[in-house]
């Protein structure tokens, strides 16, 4: 098992639990008329939403005949009933709340994954050499993760259900605390815990075998049905900008300053790293069929896990949270530098 110690701005933290637990949140309507095209993102302008704003800044979208808005998420923010609700024609989201939702009906269909596998992972103490490692120590993890990964890590490395403690997104327990370890991802927990002067490991649950996507791109039935041309458009700008994104992110990064003044030089070009490091957008099957590839296989596995965890019924219609018609062909295909080896 491998063990690294970079990191990446902080993702999604609650999209399943958002999936489970009715909610009434609503942001003020987006403007949608003809081809302007609003994507909500799934959270603060970062590194991790870098390929759309780099798209924008290149005016890709522009000459797909697309007037992109890019609109960002939160913790506050629910992008799966926006996207409903058509105030936003495409959301970044996660393949377990998207399988979640076509269960309970509701029409929504991932059409891209520009992340070939989630940033989640465990931070350690440097003693822990694995996640085969943990036997016996505590584990802090969030209420949505007790509903995504931790059934999974539980499940593969035989824990405890005690293991599991709380995880309030406070990284004072972990810093006090050798025997503590606490989910992250390859996200603003690591970077705040080098800050601090600890030393952890990071093991990303990818590398394990954790089959979700990351960073799935989401649409609606009626988007595809009446508007095909407009998604394959979307698409492929998209991952064209997570391509020019990984060799020259300035563009992007300009912007994504302008949208969340507080994120700094110094945490973006962590984000880069970490992208490029573990090859979240440019590894596994994206190395050779292209950035935002997906395979009917992979969300078999996912499915399966779910299914396996109870978190998905066996009969749920899973093959309908998905196409890969936007992106069988596409063929964006990373540089040989950007794919690279670890």
């Amino acid at each position: 098992m491998k063990k690294t110690r970079f990191a990446l701005a902080r993702p999604l933290r609650s999209l399943l639990a958002a999936a489970l637990l009715p909610t009434t949140l609503t942001i003020a309507p987006l403007a949608i008329a003809g081809d302007k095209v609003v994507l909500l993102t799934s959270w603060y302008a970062q590194a991790e939403q870098g390929g759309f704003y780099q798209a924008l800044a290149d005016g890709l979208y522009e000459k797909e005949g697309l007037d992109v808005s890019i609109r960002m998420g939160g913790p506050q923010v629910n992008g799966m009933q926006l996207l409903v609700s058509k105030q936003a024609d495409f959301i970044v989201n996660y393949d377990l709340q998207i399988l979640k939702s076509v269960e309970q009906g509701l029409p929504v269909v991932a059409v891209a994954a520009p992340f070939q596998g989630d940033p989640q992972g465990l931070m350690t103490h440097a003693d822990v050499s694995g996640l085969d490692a943990l036997g016996g120590k505590p584990v802090l993890v969030s209420t949505s993760g007790q509903q995504t990964w931790w059934p999974w890590l539980k499940g593969k490395y035989q824990l405890a259900d005690n293991q599991a403690r709380p995880y309030t997104f406070n990284l004072q327990p972990f810093l006090a605390d050798p025997q503590t370890t606490q989910q992250a991802y390859a996200s603003s927990e690591l970077f705040q815990a080098i800050k601090a002067g600890v030393t952890p490991n990071f093991f990303l649950f990818a590398d394990a075998g954790y089959p979700p996507y990351g960073s799935t791109v989401v649409t609606r039935q009626d988007i595809i049905a009446e508007h095909p041309e407009r998604v394959a458009g979307f698409v492929r700008a998209s991952m064209e900008g997570w391509k020019r994104y990984l060799d020259d992110p300035s563009a992007g990064n300009a912007l994504i300053k302008r949208d969340n003044p507080n994120m700094t030089d110094e945490l973006l070009a962590w984000g880069v790293s970490t992208l490029k490091q573990y090859r979240l957008v440019t590894g596994g099957e994206a190395a050779t069929q292209g950035i935002g590839t997906m395979t009917d296989s992979r969300w078999q596995a996912t499915r399966d896990f779910m299914v396996e965890a109870g978190l998905l019924g066996p009969d749920a219609p899973w093959r309908n949270a998905y196409t890969t018609r936007f992106v069988q062909d596409l063929k964006v295909l990373p540089e040989a530098e950007q794919v690279g080896s670890r």
